[in-house]
């Protein structure tokens, strides 16, 4: 390979899809259900989870599905993490509005049932709730041959919060603090790049991760040394605990730190950093000692000689989660949850140097989502 790939060149256009996604709620009508009801929309602009009013509570909800990552278990035949991936997606959107989790449907679309693959993913969806604590409220599968030709796995995430206790990202200031929360691997993001990389390298799945993996904690499906296809393969991580804990604890009395602390909440997905300007439209965010980049992340990037910049928008390069606090209490703020997560770390802070997200890295700046 002469020149390095990119997550275009692999098949996805993250600026297109924004495009689209835009075009999209642009063509939107409003709800029928007026405010003060039921139903009725609330406001969140560049919001992870839609919200809705329910009496003295507020309702938000979350949909997607596991994405590419799904070739991949085909192809190994490793579905015993999947439902975790799809739960994760959901329910971690949720808690970026302060929402609790409580309920969650999933939709499987497949060319031709296979009971030992829907035992598999019915098993890891069960895990996945208990992490979660929610209920599996029922959910769909549809055979649809013609139509997809390979399992098709995604959800739908219900949680609830107090009214007027929405965590939007309007409140944050200059001097607010970063807390970065490591994420178990690549997650279910940017797969069509990984899929591409493995392509033009050769490399085989089966065969031993070739970069050190101490202190990892990865789902097992064969024998022996740890393989490159159980690493690309580790699911998700859900951060409902110790995040909704956390939730808590500012709304409470005589708890880590005080109402209002949290200012906004960022999950790490696709378009990776680019993310954090989903939360203010004009403050700006430096990552000043990004938490340690996962190997596989290292071995992507010299595989495909993929740009710095491209994997900071493609991946989440070791943090899964950006929780955003005020600077008095970020300090204590992370010790707690350093009791509930090792690997949290203070990673940057909010500046007011225009709408954009800076890096230690200089060719790693982002000025859109």
């Amino acid at each position: 390979m002469s020149e390095g790939v990119d997550y275009a060149s692999s098949g996805v256009d993250i600026d297109l899809e924004g495009a689209a996604v835009a075009s999209l709620v642009g063509a939107l009508s409003k709800s029928v259900r007026k405010s003060g009801s039921r139903g009725a929309p609330v406001d969140l602009p560049g919001g992870f989870g839609g919200l809705v009013e329910f009496g003295d509570s507020l309702l938000a909800m979350a949909t997607d599905g596991v994405g590419s990552k799904l070739q991949l278990a085909n192809i190994l035949n490793a579905w015993a993490g999947i439902g975790h991936d799809c739960m994760a997606m959901n329910v971690n959107d949720l808690l970026c509005v302060g929402a609790e989790p409580i309920a969650f449907v999933d939709y499987i679309a497949t060319p031709k049932p296979d009971p030992k693959v829907h035992e598999t993913l019915g098993r890891s969806l069960a895990e996945a709730a208990a992490l979660a604590r929610v209920t599996l409220a029922g959910g769909e599968t549809a055979s649809l041959p013609g139509i997809v030709t390979e399992l098709d796995l995604s959800g739908t995430a219900l949680g609830w919060l107090p009214k007027e206790a929405a965590i939007t990202g309007e409140n944050i200031s200059e001097g607010d603090i970063l807390i970065g929360l490591p994420s178990s691997g690549i997650h279910s993001n940017g797969y069509s790049l990984v899929r591409k990389v493995l392509e033009l390298s050769g490399s085989p799945l089966d065969a031993a991760a070739p970069f050190d993996l101490t202190g990892r904690n990865i789902l097992r499906f064969t024998d022996g040394d740890i393989t490159l296809g159980e690493v690309l393969m580790n699911p998700t991580e859900i951060y409902v605990d110790p995040v909704v804990d956390l939730i808590e604890e500012s709304r409470g009395e005589g708890g880590c730190c005080s109402a209002n602390s949290l200012k906004g909440i960022c999950h790490v997905t696709g378009g990776g950093l680019s993310n954090l300007l989903r939360l203010h439209p004009s403050l700006g965010y430096h990552i000043s000692s990004p938490l340690p980049v996962h190997g596989e992340f290292n071995w992507i990037q010299q595989q495909g000689k993929v740009a710095e910049r491209e994997m900071w928008r493609t991946f989440n390069m070791g943090c899964g989660m950006i929780i955003i606090a005020d600077g008095k209490q970020a300090g204590e703020i992370c010790n707690w949850l350093n009791q509930r997560m090792s690997g949290v770390a203070i990673i940057g802070e909010v500046r007011t140097h225009g709408h954009k997200v800076s890096h230690i890295h200089p060719d790693v700046v982002f000025q859109h989502y």
